[in-house]
């Protein structure tokens, strides 16, 4: 019988390692090397909190130029400009399918009512689950250089461009311009939007209507996320000349820095929170805390002096390595 529990328990830590890339007491809790011969180090995979990470480039194809990559409950999206690759988030170690036929797809938004698109060049296209396909929306907006779309609680649409931010409160029929300058990244708790913007981070509590500017260092608005109790955002310091990490417990009205652990650096991608666990994307990798920013930890080492953007879909974080952060 004791011999049949050591057998058993040898053959589940090895279904483990294959399918999670967790390491037992005594391995080296860094990125696992990936069996694919022609394309690795693109994302990466952890299920245990950054603890241990899977390399799961195998089954994309290689040499694919200006990438993107974006997440929703089923999964993760990887994809160019005509081609798109999806990995299912609920299947012990997916491959890659190709999906979608797309062109010139754009920056993808996970919106409330569905999946969104723009482009630089000003097309909108909505996602349709039954058909498969990215069909044209919103033709009337009539603007380009835009940069991202997103969906208010409350079913309000804010459209990010160069030259402002948009607001429609009836599907896109009509569109009003809110304030100058672009913003690209919006989030939303407690029927607050917090967002990013060329001023730095900005918040409205009228569901888009108007901003008020939160946190102003001289420099940009990086990026922004929802965290447990309020909103982290990171932000330019032009005095610095580093990007700053920034959280705020009371609805985005005040903000306090929690990135004295962390290497000053002017290339932070971004800042997410997995469960009690925030993750900072870094140049010199991806570091953790434990405690709400007051330590941090290098749980990974930079790949090819690129930077890791974040994601999170689920308890499933993923790693993309890009030049020059985001």
């Amino acid at each position: 019988m004791n011999t049949v529990k050591v057998s058993f328990l040898i053959i589940f830590q090895c279904l483990v390692f294959l399918f999670f890339g967790i390491n037992f007491p005594g391995e080296d809790p860094t990125f696992l090397k990936t069996t694919a011969k022609d394309v690795k180090n693109v994302i990466f995979q952890s299920v245990d909190y950054g603890n241990t990470w899977q390399d799961i480039s195998n089954g994309l194809p290689a040499n694919l130029e200006n990438t993107e990559l974006f997440v929703n409950n089923n999964g993760l999206f990887y994809y160019t400009e005509k081609e798109m690759y999806h990995r299912n988030a609920n299947v012990l170690s997916p491959g890659w399918k190709k999906e979608y036929a797309v062109n010139k797809l754009g920056s993808v938004s996970v919106c409330k009512s569905g999946m969104y698109a723009v482009t630089y060049d000003g097309k909108i296209s909505k996602f349709d689950p039954k058909t498969k396909a990215w069909s044209p929306i919103f033709a009337n907006f009539g603007r380009s250089m835009l940069r991202t779309i997103f969906e208010t609680q409350k079913n309000t649409f804010l459209i990010g461009s160069d030259s402002g931010l948009y607001r429609s409160i009836d599907g896109g029929k009509t569109w009003k311009h809110v304030i100058d300058g672009w913003s690209i990244k919006m989030v939303e708790s407690n029927g607050v939007l917090v967002a990013t913007s060329q001023k730095g981070i900005i918040r409205s509590t009228d569901d888009g209507q108007t901003w008020k500017t939160v946190i102003s260092e001289g420099g940009v608005g990086i990026d922004v996320a929802i965290i447990k109790g309020g909103f982290a955002a990171i932000s330019y310091n032009t005095t610095s000349k580093t990007r700053r990490v920034r959280t705020s417990y009371d609805d985005g009205k005040t903000w306090q820095a929690i990135d004295a652990g962390l290497p000053p650096h002017d290339l932070i991608a971004n800042v997410l929170q997995v469960d009690d666990y925030l993750f900072v994307g870094h140049p010199k990798g991806i570091y953790k805390s434990e405690d709400k920013g007051k330590n941090w930890a290098l749980i990974s080492p930079a790949i090819d002096d690129k930077v890791f953007n974040l994601y999170v879909s689920g308890k499933a974080i993923y790693a993309f390595p890009r030049t020059g952060g985001c």
